[in-house]
Order: C-alpha cells, then sequence, then structure tokens
C-alpha cells in the first residue's frame, strides 16, 4: 500500500473518530444522569407501568450505542496504531494485504474477506 493510500486512510480513521466521539458525547449530553436520577424515586412509582418501561428501553438502548460506539473507537484507535507501526492493511490472521475496497467500506479491519468469512463460519 503507498504512503498516499495510507495517508487517505488515516484521514478517514481520524473523521470516522471524530463523528463516533461526538456520537458519544451527544449520549452523554441527552442522558447525564442514571435512569433513577431522570425519573426521580417519587416519580417512579407514580409513572405508569408502560412510561416506566419505554424510559427504560430507551436508556437500555442508549447504553448499547454507547457501549458498541465505544468499541468502534477502540478499533479505530488500534488502526491508527497499525498506520504508526507500517502494518495497517495487513491481515493479522494470514499476513496477505486487505483489499481496498474492503479498508474502504471498514478502514478499521484487520482481516482479509477470506479469513473474515472463515471467522464468521466458525
Amino acid at each position: 500500500m503507498s504512503a498516499l493510500e495510507v495517508d487517505r486512510f488515516r484521514e478517514a480513521l481520524l473523521e470516522e473518530r471524530k463523528r463516533v466521539e461526538a456520537a458519544i458525547q451527544n449520549l452523554h449530553d441527552e442522558n447525564p444522569g442514571t435512569l433513577a436520577e431522570d425519573a426521580g424515586e417519587e416519580t417512579a412509582y407514580d409513572n405508569h407501568l408502560a412510561d416506566t418501561a419505554t424510559e427504560t428501553y430507551d436508556r437500555e438502548l442508549d447504553y448499547t450505542l454507547e457501549e458498541n460506539s465505544e468499541h468502534v473507537l477502540a478499533e479505530i484507535d488500534a488502526a491508527l496504531k497499525r498506520i504508526e507501526e507500517s502494518t495497517y492493511g495487513t491481515c493479522t490472521n494470514c499476513g496477505t494485504q486487505i483489499a481496498e475496497e474492503r479498508l474502504e467500506a471498514l478502514p478499521w479491519a484487520t482481516l482479509c474477506i477470506d479469513c473474515a468469512r472463515d471467522r464468521g463460519r466458525g
């Protein structure tokens, strides 16, 4: 992979990192406290069961989105480290070059498409 291509992927990763960090911050801004703090102890008993269930579902969904975003952020950081170590774009399983099309779709990919398929079957 040429230095120009690596620079292009580095920029794409940095942009995606900013986007993911902004999404995590947005989740934190929307839900700064816990569900109990949001509802308050007294109102938790006054709310209709369906209202409480909806609030709980929404909060759990936000927690899941945050967890997934943090996982993607870690993957992006690992890809940026691989760029620094000059191992970016190499499959961590078989050592072959990861196709540029795959890296364009998933810039933090660690596996070539064949190894990813094999792992998906396992």
